[in-house]
């Protein structure tokens, strides 16, 4: 468990870094804003329109969700909606659900939630045409470069994460796998390797990821070579549903390892190995990431290429109801929602990141709490 919280804690300080150091006056003017002194252990709330659960005006939704109403608001202003659509990545699914009841209660509204691969939930609103009041997904290029600009105008990175091999206490192999040797178990004959499907869910491409970088050198050195990579390729197999549903298949046997999120593996109860910073795409310096970026997947629905793990959210274009979409947005901004994604496995980005070119288009509750840069270290937003 101390091993756990120590990995978390050098995670969550490597991304305090990569926000302070990308626009640091950036940050500082948005900080004296909100009356913060850093970015560790700040408070998210502006006023009234913070992170609390309850809010201290009237809203309005007929603006975009740009702000809320003061208490003086005509009688022929439309009230705030009380219902709201949330499509999502599988893995925001377990953060999102431990929201949910807490953000109704506050704002007396009821939340919809549609958990599916992010590629899944992204095609929902660019090829079905259906309207969500929020998209949230774990690689946040989904948003910048298949939402924006016909679907949405901005997006904010929130959160981080890292890739994880999970396992049962008895599956083959289990008494003596490590961070030291695990390719060497994955590549065994009676093993089964389990990830999501790449062409729907991030989870999917980036284990393909994980695995393509175990065979490229890294500061001279790999972890292994490609005969060994296409073994572990050989034993992979892609069984129905997200990331979340590989827990389950792992304890029933179907699968003896899985590779997904470091946040579902740290909250299970299930052993884990704790993959290299050079193969778990959690590291956003300029030499991690262009070591990434020597890993690419091809799908049907694209071709992705490695990059350090970043989460993205948005209101789209398309919200009926795009005020309580920035409610949305603000709560994961502010300290009750980063308190729930920490205790959920995942590494809030503190303060939330904009893109500089978009900000105009961020509603106003959202560039309250956030700090607009035109990258995020290596990340070009």
């Amino acid at each position: 468990m101390l091993m756990k919280e120590q990995r978390k804690r050098e995670q969550y300080e490597h991304w305090k870094r990569v926000v302070a150091g990308s626009s640091r006056r950036g940050f500082l003017r948005n900080a004296g804003a909100l009356g913060l002194a850093g970015l560790a252990g700040c408070s998210g709330g502006s006023g009234g329109s913070g992170g609390t659960a309850t809010p201290t005006s009237t809203p309005n939704d007929s603006d975009g969700g740009s702000d809320t109403q003061t208490a003086t608001s005509t009688p022929t202003e439309t009230p705030m909606a009380d219902s709201m659509t949330i499509f999502h990545a599988g893995s925001l699914a377990p953060p999102f659900s431990a929201a949910e009841p807490q953000f109704e209660e506050g704002y007396g509204v009821d939340v919809t939630r549609e958990a599916k691969g992010s590629v899944a939930s992204t095609q929902k609103i660019v090829q079905q045409r259906r309207n969500a009041d929020v998209l949230g997904v774990s690689d946040f290029r989904l948003i910048r470069n298949r939402v924006l600009p016909d679907y949405g105008d901005w997006y904010a990175i929130f959160t981080t994460n890292s890739m994880s091999l999970q396992y049962r206490e008895d599956s083959p192999g289990a008494d003596e796998i490590s961070a030291d040797n695990w390719w060497e178990v994955l590549s065994r004959d009676d093993v089964t390797v389990g990830h999501a499907d790449p062409a729907v869910d991030p989870g999917g491409y980036r284990a393909v990821m994980t695995q393509q970088l175990g065979k490229y050198e890294f500061e001279g050195e790999k972890l292994y070579d490609d005969s060994t990579f296409q073994k572990i390729r050989e034993n992979s197999t892609v069984p129905t549903g997200t990331e979340t549903k590989l827990e389950g298949q792992l304890q029933t046997g179907s699968l003896d390892y899985a590779f997904y999120y470091q946040s579902i593996s740290s909250t299970s109860d299930m052993p884990y190995v704790d993959l290299q910073p050079q193969v778990n795409l959690s590291k956003a310096t300029s030499k991690y990431a262009e070591h990434y970026a020597k890993a690419k997947v091809e799908t049907d629905s694209g071709t992705f290429t490695g990059a350090p793990i970043a989460y993205g959210i948005t209101v789209p274009s398309v919200a009926e109801h795009p005020g309580r979409g920035a409610q949305w947005v603000e709560y994961f901004a502010t300290d009750p929602g980063r308190a729930i994604l920490e205790e959920q496995g995942l590494v809030p980005v503190d303060p939330v990141v904009v893109p500089e070119n978009g900000r105009d288009a961020v509603p106003d509750r959202v560039m309250e709490v956030a700090s607009a840069k035109s990258n995020l270290g290596p990340l070009e937003l």
